[in-house]
């Protein structure tokens, strides 16, 4: 089997190529007995392989971004220049789109541009916070330490979606099942019966009834119904884009039951862990906030960050103007109190989101357990319904038949 490996020798010197092994460990095993360090090694893929994700992926997802920023430290750490870098990452990445955003940050990178600026280019994979840090981390020199702190913020970031998206495939699946064996029952059993159950006269149960008409009214208008429920999501959707269509959406958020906590301890999880970064970067206050207002993913909770940065400004504590948004919760007011009178910021901030990441994490598992017996119950109670339907007809023909 073919594997293709990118790393560096003694001194240095950045190699890249293929080793035709019996395993991923006999390739390790051969490359470190020829001196290489190994950066990367994967199983070669063919032309028709390596040619289809560019059929699906349109930008960089955020896990390519963690890699991307993990693997730009370990190679700068290395030694490796940074247009070489770049050059070694845009090489082995399989989505298409991704290759060509670091084509171009190549091209910047060489025509003067700081890695930075290059970056700012493309806000949908490299927010403003991220192009912020990395300038930080050019200016002090810790570009390598600023690119593993921002790869793990992400993976805290995404960590709680990735868990959602999990729990909800079984569901999903059982839900796409449920709908496609009543759509086969009501289109094909269904009408047989029908028609023999009239023909010896009997009379339909009204459950039968029901779903005839439901079946018939959604045969004649289904169309016309679903343009509606599209117009009316369309609607909807434009509206949320608006500034105060968005702003009523987030607030809906988070005043939901049951997931509006879940949402606002989610959102203030990531704002600690926004400031806390920042902060060990030595950015002034202020700046911090603006920066955290624009990732905070919340238009309710940036504007109440940006009216906390306007207070401070004017020379008022962070704590203190936190507290007077009910939007932070008591813990994170107290704790960033404590913070400001102990110099550990950070340290605090941490801690607050370590606490309600916990929270989140306690909120999500009972929601997600809810999910599963509340579709099991929809879903038994439809088929019921379904199953009464048809086959008290059958039965009561088979008693039409015997009399």
């Amino acid at each position: 089997m073919d594997y293709e490996y990118i790393g560096y020798t003694a001194d240095r010197r950045v190699v890249k190529g293929k080793i035709d092994a019996s395993g991923e460990k006999d390739a390790e095993d051969r490359l470190a007995a020829s001196g290489y360090q190994i950066l990367s090694l994967k199983t070669a893929r063919g032309p028709l392989i390596t040619g289809m994700p560019s059929l699906f992926q349109k930008g960089a997802k955020q896990e390519e971004i963690v890699l991307f920023s993990r693997q730009l430290a370990l190679l700068l750490e290395s030694g490796v220049g940074i247009v070489q870098s770049l050059d070694l990452l845009k090489v082995q990445t399989t989505n298409k789109a991704f290759a060509g955003m670091l084509d171009t940050i190549i091209s910047d990178l060489r025509s003067g541009n700081p890695l930075s600026v290059a970056l700012e280019k493309h806000p949908k994979a490299f927010n403003r916070m991220f192009c912020k840090m990395i300038a930080v981390g050019e200016q002090t020199g810790q570009l390598e330490n600023v690119l593993r702190n921002l790869a793990s913020y992400a993976e805290q970031s995404t960590a709680a979606m990735r868990k959602i998206r999990q729990a909800m495939t079984y569901p999903i699946i059982v839900l796409v099942l449920a709908v496609a064996v009543g759509f086969l029952a009501v289109t094909f059993v269904l009408p047989p019966v029908m028609d023999m159950f009239k023909t010896l006269g009997g009379k339909l149960p009204l459950m039968t009834q029901i779903l005839i008409a439901v079946v018939s009214f959604m045969g004649d208008y289904g169309v016309y119904v679903m343009l509606a429920v599209l117009v009316i999501c369309l609607l909807i959707y434009m509206y949320t884009r608006t500034p105060n269509g968005a702003l009523q959406k987030d607030r809906f958020l988070l005043s939901m039951p049951v997931l509006g906590r879940l949402n606002l301890i989610n959102t203030l999880a990531r704002i600690c862990r926004s400031i806390t970064i920042l902060f060990r970067s030595g950015l002034p206050l202020p700046e911090i906030l603006k920066l955290t207002a624009e990732s905070s993913g919340n238009r309710v909770i940036s504007s109440a960050l940006m009216d906390v940065e306007q207070d401070i400004v004017k020379g008022e504590g962070l704590a203190s103007a936190m507290g007077r948004h009910p939007e932070f919760l008591p813990l994170m007011v107290e704790m960033t109190r404590v913070g400001e009178e102990t110099g550990n910021l950070d340290s605090t901030l941490t801690i607050v989101a370590e606490s309600f990441e916990i929270e989140a994490a306690d909120k999500l598992q009972t929601v997600l357990g809810m999910i599963e017996p509340a579709m099991t119950i929809i879903i038994g109670l439809a088929v019921g319904f379904l199953a009464l339907s048809i086959f008290v007809p059958i039965y009561s023909s088979l008693s039409l038949i015997g009399g």
